[in-house]
C-alpha cells in the first residue's frame, strides 16, 4: 500500500473515533432525559483491495482500507418494551379504580365523621321515641326533623356520586383527546423517520425514542399492538382496532349522550351519522364503540388493561337507581362492573326502602271514614282522600283513597320513568308536615293513642327485608344494609389497593430490567470515552509516523 494510502486509512481512524466520541458525548449528556434511548456506535471495515488470488492459499492477499462508522443502533429489547406497555396498562386500569373507590369511601363520609349513618340512626331513634309517645307533639317535630335531616345526608351523598360520575367523565373526555393528539404525533413521526432512513446511511434515533415514549404512553390508556414495518413506519391498534396506519390516523370521536352528558368514545371511521337542519352531524355509535365494556374483566383475558377504560367502567352509562336492581340478568350485564352505577343503585334502594316502608305503614293506619292520618285533595278535578306522609315525590303522589272500592290505591310506578319513582333525588319532606309536624299525630278519633302504629314504625327499622344486591342472597335490615354497603365497600377498596400494589412492583419491575438495557451508565460511557480517545490519538499518531516518512522520502530525493 502506498504511504498516500496509509494516509486516508489514518484519517478513516481519526474521523470514526471522532464520530465515536460525539454519539458518547450524546448519552452523557442525555444520562436523565426520560425515554432516552442509548446508543450504541458499530463500527467495521471499510472494502479491502485484492491484489492477488492465489487458489493453494487460505485466504486471497488483500489490504485494508480502514475502519468505518457504520451504524449507530439504539439498544432496546422488544420483549421488555412489550411487556411494560402491557403491565402499565394493567396498573393503570387498577389505579383508576381504586382511586374510584376511594373517592367512594369520601362521599359516604365513615372515615371523616360526617357520616350518613348518623342521620339514619337519629330517625331510628326519633321514631323509637315516637313509639313510646305517639301523641307528645315534641316527639313528632322531633321525628320530622329528622326524616328531613335523613333526606338531606341522602341526596348529598347521591349528589356526591352523581357529582364524581361528571368528573369521571371529563377525564375520559380529556383521555381521548390525548389519545387522538398521540395518534398524529406517532404518524408525523413515521414520516419523518421514514424521511431520514430513506437512504440507508442514517438512523432516525430520537425520533425513535420519542416515538417510543408516546407508545409508553399510549399503552397505559389501553390496551394496543404494534409492529414496524421494513420502511420504519409503526402501525398502531388501539383495543383490537387500528389507530395508526401508514397511509392515515384513525381518529377516535366522542358522542354525547343528551340526557346525562356522558361522553361515549367510538370510531369516526366505522359510524354512521344523521345530519339535523343545523347542519350538526348526529353518529350512531352502536356497534362501533372504542371500548367493550360488557366482558368480563380478567387478567387471563387482557381485558384489564388501559386507565380509560377504567374510568368509563366507574362512571357507567347512567344515574343508577334501585330500579336496576330489580332485574338480576340486567344486574350482572349493566350495573355490577360499574363502581359508582353500582353503589347509587344500592344506596337508592336503602332510601326508597326507608322511605316507601314508612309511608306505607302511615297509609295502611289511615282511615278516610274518620279522616285519621287523612287530608282531602283533589286528583283529575275530584275531591278524594290521600293519607299524610312524610315523604313525597316531587312530581306526583303515592297513594289516594278509591271511594268505590272503599280502599286505599297505591299509583303504580313507571320503572321506565324516573320522575315518578321515590327515588333519592326524587323525594321532599311534606311541606305541610314541615309546617305542622302535629299532623302526624297518632291520636285515633276515639281519643286512643295509636301504639300499634307507632310499633310498626320502630319495627320497620328491624324487619330483615333487603338484598345488598340480586347477587347476596341474605337479607338485612336497614342498619345492617348500610354496613354491609360500607364494608363492600371498603373491602372492594382493601383488594384494588393490594393489586395496585401488586401491580405497581411488576411495572417497577419490568422497568428497572427494561432500563438495565437501554439506559445509559455514566462509567459504561466514561469507559468507551476513554477507549474512543485513545483510538484517536493512535490514529493521530498513525498519520505523523506516515507524515514523517513522506518527509524523509521527499528530503531524500530532494538531495
Amino acid at each position: 500500500m502506498s504511504l498516500m494510502a496509509n494516509l486516508f486509512v489514518g484519517q478513516s481512524g481519526l474521523q470514526t473515533s471522532q464520530n465515536a466520541l460525539n454519539t458518547t458525548a450524546h448519552n452523557m449528556s442525555n444520562l436523565d432525559t426520560v425515554g432516552y434511548t442509548r446508543q450504541q456506535v458499530m463500527q467495521s471495515d471499510m472494502y479491502y483491495n485484492t491484489i492477488a488470488r492465489d487458489p493453494a492459499a487460505i485466504s486471497h492477499k488483500q489490504i485494508g482500507q480502514g475502519v468505518v462508522y457504520s451504524k449507530v443502533r439504539q439498544v432496546r429489547d422488544v420483549f421488555l418494551d412489550q411487556a411494560y406497555r402491557r403491565e402499565s396498562g394493567r396498573s393503570a386500569y387498577y389505579t383508576a379504580s381504586y382511586e374510584t373507590m376511594s373517592q367512594v369511601e369520601t362521599i359516604l363520609g365513615e372515615m371523616h365523621g360526617a357520616t350518613f349513618n348518623t342521620s339514619m340512626d337519629n330517625i331510628q331513634r326519633a321514631i323509637d321515641e315516637l313509639a313510646k309517645t305517639p301523641t307528645d307533639s315534641v316527639v313528632q317535630g322531633l321525628v320530622i326533623q329528622r326524616a328531613s335531616a335523613f333526606l338531606e345526608s341522602a341526596q348529598g351523598v347521591y349528589q356526591g356520586l352523581v357529582d364524581y360520575q361528571n368528573n369521571l367523565n371529563l377525564q375520559v373526555e380529556a383521555d381521548v383527546k390525548k389519545i387522538n393528539e398521540y395518534a398524529k404525533q406517532l404518524f408525523t413521526l413515521n414520516q419523518r423517520i421514514v424521511k431520514v432512513e430513506a437512504g440507508g446511511r442514517e438512523t432516525a434515533n430520537d425520533l425513535r425514542d420519542a416515538r417510543n415514549q408516546i407508545l409508553d404512553e399510549l399503552g397505559a390508556m389501553g390496551r394496543i399492538n404494534y409492529k414496524e414495518d421494513s420502511f420504519g413506519n409503526v402501525t398502531v391498534q388501539f383495543e383490537g382496532h387500528d389507530l395508526v396506519s401508514r397511509n392515515m390516523v384513525f381518529e377516535i370521536g366522542l358522542e354525547q349522550d343528551n340526557i346525562t352528558g356522558f361522553y361515549t368514545p367510538f370510531w369516526k371511521m366505522d359510524a354512521h351519522y344523521t345530519v339535523d337542519g343545523n347542519g350538526n352531524k348526529h353518529y350512531i355509535t352502536e356497534g362501533c364503540e372504542v371500548f367493550n365494556l360488557r366482558t368480563t374483566i380478567s387478567s387471563a383475558s387482557n381485558t384489564d388493561i388501559g386507565g380509560t377504560k377504567a374510568k368509563l367502567l366507574a362512571r357507567g352509562n347512567k344515574r343508577a337507581n334501585y330500579t336496576d336492581l330489580l332485574d338480576e340478568n340486567a344486574y350482572d350485564r349493566d350495573i355490577s362492573q360499574s363502581i359508582v352505577m353500582n353503589m347509587q343503585a344500592e344506596f337508592d334502594q336503602l332510601i326508597h326502602a326507608v322511605t316507601t316502608k314508612i309511608n306505607g305503614i302511615l297509609a295502611e293506619a289511615a282511615d278516610p271514614g274518620t279522616g285519621y292520618l287523612c287530608e282531602k285533595v283533589m286528583v283529575n278535578g275530584r275531591e278524594t282522600y290521600q293519607p299524610i306522609q312524610i315523604f313525597q315525590k316531587k312530581t306526583s303522589e303515592g297513594y289516594t283513597y278509591n271511594t268505590n272500592t272503599e280502599q286505599w290505591e297505591y299509583n303504580q310506578e313507571d320503572v321506565g320513568d324516573s320522575e315518578s319513582l321515590y327515588t333519592t333525588m326524587n323525594m321532599v319532606i311534606n311541606p305541610d308536615l314541615l309546617k305542622e309536624p302535629t299532623k302526624l299525630g297518632l291520636l285515633k278519633p276515639d281519643k286512643k293513642e295509636d301504639f300499634e302504629t307507632a310499633a310498626k314504625l320502630a319495627k320497620a327499622f328491624q324487619t330483615e327485608e333487603l338484598n345488598l344486591n340480586p347477587n347476596v342472597r341474605m337479607k338485612t335490615n336497614f342498619a345492617d344494609y348500610y354496613s354491609d354497603l360500607v364494608s363492600q365497600v371498603g373491602n372492594t377498596g382493601q383488594v384494588l389497593y393490594k393489586i395496585c400494589k401488586t401491580q405497581s412492583d411488576t411495572v417497577e419491575a419490568t422497568d428497572y430490567a427494561r432500563e438495565e438495557v437501554v439506559g445509559v451508565s455514566s462509567d459504561e460511557e466514561m469507559t468507551n470515552m476513554v477507549k474512543f480517545q485513545n483510538a484517536y490519538n493512535a490514529a493521530s499518531r498513525y498519520i505523523n509516523v506516515v507524515n514523517e516518512m513522506l518527509a524523509h522520502l521527499l528530503n531524500s530525493l530532494a538531495s
